[in-house]
């Protein structure tokens, strides 16, 4: 059954699914090619007649996903399904009105449901919303939107002009967007809850900092991602250069724009192929070398001011309700996507340590052997591969969302923090695992998560975690049994088959990287 919507800039035609109204693919600022191009986004020009919104819209120009390795290359059988999925979502057709978004709604005619809008990870290089389904929230009386925004250099790359962070300022026109429109599709403007995961996480974490997205959300929840992952505006135009170097053009917005669009992506491939294989710190600089994220939020004292964590500190979002918190192995995806895992040895551990130390850990004064060392002693029994995931996953995600929940306890509004613990068979409780069971799309057949499951995810945990979600867009609290996050006691909710408030559990990971990170 089809139903329509009428707003301001035009009518769309969404379908009724289950007694959802799901609207796909509708336009929240203009096509950012021709005379847009490499530009922040501007509005959406207004439409004659019904839009048809029944399908996916076009995706922002991305580079593929990185090949994986699988099992064959050393992870475990489990592992087989995860690395098909990689390749089996559904895309829409390539168009220009790639900054769009999808909104899922119990009732167009409703009055001030609450609100979710889903930014989603990739690397800050992949933006899609292929694989994330609303319905779930709709029909437990929330509107939920996902949204598409520009990653890679056509979101990131840095100009002399000022021109940075299109990708995050396409964040804001699409809350701009909610704002001013999700009424007529029965959501409330003033009870938005942004909610993100990895890079979307991490753009949550810019927005909790950021001028132009102030008023714009009520309450945030970032899932395995937090505020620190930025580098300045020296490192951006560095990449800029080489860049331009590549392609053998000025780095100038005039210039990078006259290059189409396949022939820059395929130039920045080549450039974060070049990045990985010779990771020279004199080359690209520290922060680059360590994150290997070559397109990430930049410090540009505009957009983005300062570095976030601190601006948080600060209480730039002092009004703003948060949960944050991470997954217990959530690096020894990347171990496992790449093969690796498997092949990892005592040597290979030792030497991977210190190269990565070199890059990250020394950077910030921690000596990589006694690092090491530490890391050794507390994971007495763990295999070499586990223990350099647990090195990656603090520094990465544990240590900043700690941070973050430490630096927001001091306002006003409420903070939560949470672990996600159950462990499918043969990955553990890896990173992006718990999409899934936000969304309550435990189905194998869900596009790109599903196969991470393993035969019987539980039901129980998706009903908890989803519900506990729910509660909070609704009300701020997401639950009787969830205490907010102090210094003092620092409660966390630990997501498991037998879920439960556990105290301070990172207390050593804390004690280790005090003062560093």
């Amino acid at each position: 059954m089809d139903t329509v919507v009428r707003t301001d800039v035009g009518a769309v035609r969404g379908r009724v699914v289950d007694g959802v109204h799901a609207f796909l693919g509708v336009p929240y600022a203009a096509p950012p090619f021709g005379a847009n191009r490499l530009l922040p986004p501007r509005p959406a020009p207004p439409w004659d007649g019904v839009r048809d919104a029944g399908a996916l819209g076009p995706e922002p120009p991305q580079v593929a996903p990185p090949p994986t390795g699988g099992a064959a290359a050393g992870a475990s059988e489990d592992w087989r399904g995860v690395d098909e999925a990689f390749s089996g979502l559904e895309h829409a057709a390539p168009a220009e009105d790639v900054l769009n978004l999808n909104i899922w709604t119990p009732d167009p005619g409703a009055v001030r449901l609450p609100v979710m809008v889903w930014i989603q990870g990739g690397m800050f290089e992949l933006s899609s919303t292929a694989a994330y389904d609303g319905s779930r929230f709709a029909r437990d009386g929330v509107v939920c939107v996902v949204i598409n925004w520009r990653p890679g250099a056509e979101g990131f790359l840095v100009f002399d002009d000022g021109n940075a962070n299109r990708g995050l300022l396409d964040q804001v026109a699409a809350l701009e967007w909610v704002r001013d429109r999700i009424a007529a599709f029965g959501g409330d403007p003033g009870n938005v809850t942004v909610f993100g995961e990895s890079a979307g996480a991490m753009s949550i974490g810019m927005l909790l900092a950021m001028p132009a997205a102030a008023g714009l959300f009520r309450r945030a929840i970032l899932q395995s991602g937090a505020a620190h992952h930025v580098i300045s505006r020296a490192d951006a135009a560095r990449v800029a250069g080489l860049l331009a170097e590549r392609l053998g053009v000025a780095a100038t917005r005039e210039a990078f724009a006259s290059v189409g669009v396949p022939r820059l992506l395929a130039a920045q491939a080549e450039l974060k192929a070049d990045l990985m294989a010779h990771p020279d710190p004199d080359r690209w600089g520290m922060p680059l070398v360590a994150t290997t994220m070559p397109w990430q939020p930049v410090v540009d004292g505009e957009v983005v001011p300062e570095a976030p964590i601190a601006r948080i500190a600060a209480g730039s979002a002092s009004e703003v309700d948060v949960i944050v918190g991470t997954n217990v192995d959530d690096w020894r995806l990347w171990l496992m996507v790449s093969g690796a895992f498997g092949r990892i040895t005592h040597e290979i551990l030792e030497g991977a340590v210190a190269q990565y130390g070199s890059q990250a850990l020394a950077a910030y004064d921690l000596p990589v052997a006694t690092a090491l060392a530490a890391y050794r002693d507390r994971y007495r029994q763990a295999v070499p591969g586990d223990v350099l995931a647990s090195v990656q996953t603090d520094w990465w995600m544990r240590i900043p969302a700690i941070r973050l929940a430490e630096a927001h306890t001091a306002g006003r509004a409420r903070t939560y923090m949470y672990e996600f613990a159950w462990p499918s068979p043969g990955l553990g409780a890896v990173h992006a695992l718990e999409i899934p069971f936000v969304f309550d799309t435990l189905s194998p057949d869900t596009p790109l998560f599903g196969p991470m499951l393993g035969p019987t995810p539980p039901r129980a945990l998706a009903d908890e975690m989803h519900g506990a979600w729910v509660a909070f867009a609704t009300s701020g609290d997401p639950g009787e049994h969830w205490p907010r996050y102090d210094v003092e006691l620092r409660a966390t909710m630990r997501f498991d088959v037998e879920s439960r408030i556990v105290v301070d559990p990172r207390a050593w990971e804390r004690d280790l990287w005090a003062g560093i990170r």
